[in-house]
């Protein structure tokens, strides 16, 4: 059996894709079972799943297809871990933290089964089910209160004193049962706030966790 899954030439891709398997499979159910059964985004769902299987592939090659063997360690992981992180950079909207947190989990995981090359099978499967526990764990017993961001335009009900007229206000337009609120941003030119709304539910809130909005994401009220 171990001579089966030693990377030598003859079993090289084989072995190649037995862990590739096992990779693509653990991030799934973290996908799938753990992150989408919450947040519903496919559009994250499209990311970490295209990202695992090419981190997996740069970083394999990377390390095992360099023909010096004197330093093909450290320039692969140099090399790797360069892209990696370029990945990470290269986005074009701000990524909230908790998904930021799984594009993290998602990319360690697909480099340790991509360069775990002395590790057993076995090894590496409790390596990805210790994660997917903690992972698990997280989620169960440490969940974060729904939360939108809303533009508001009734300023006069941001102070204070006036809180309950606001979340009545604010639970009579959204139709949830709202649980507290936050002031961001305030914008005393257009009479109008950037208000956080936590709510009863059990499914999270795709909006960006921030209390300040950018120039272009404001709009103009009519007057």
């Amino acid at each position: 059996m171990e001579e089966f899954f030693n990377l030598v030439p003859s079993v090289h891709y084989l072995s190649m894709l037995v862990r590739f398997c096992i990779s693509v499979m653990f991030v799934w159910i973290i996908t799938d079972k753990l992150y989408y059964a919450k947040s519903h985004r496919r559009d994250f769902y499209f990311t970490f799943m295209l990202t695992s299987v090419a981190v997996f592939f740069l970083v394999f090659f990377m390390i095992f297809m360099l023909e010096d063997m004197k330093t093909k360690t450290s320039i692969g992981i140099g090399i790797g871990l360069f892209g990696i992180f370029s990945i990470m950079r290269y986005r074009t909207d701000a990524m909230p933290v908790r998904e930021m947190t799984y594009l993290f989990v998602i990319i360690a995981l697909s480099v340790i089964n991509a360069i775990a090359a002395s590790a057993s099978i076995i090894e590496i499967v409790i390596i990805n089910g210790i994660v997917i526990g903690a992972i698990w764990l997280c989620e169960r017993h440490l969940r974060l209160k729904p939360a939108k961001l809303v533009q508001y335009d009734r300023i006069e009900l941001i102070v204070p004193e006036r809180r309950s007229e606001l979340i009545c206000d604010l639970e009579k337009r959204l139709g949830l049962k709202i649980t507290s609120v936050e002031i961001g941003a305030i914008d005393m030119l257009r009479d109008m706030a950037i208000v956080k709304v936590y709510y009863e539910g059990n499914t999270q809130s795709s909006e960006d966790k921030k209390l300040k909005l950018s120039k272009d994401d404001l709009t103009e009220t009519q007057q």
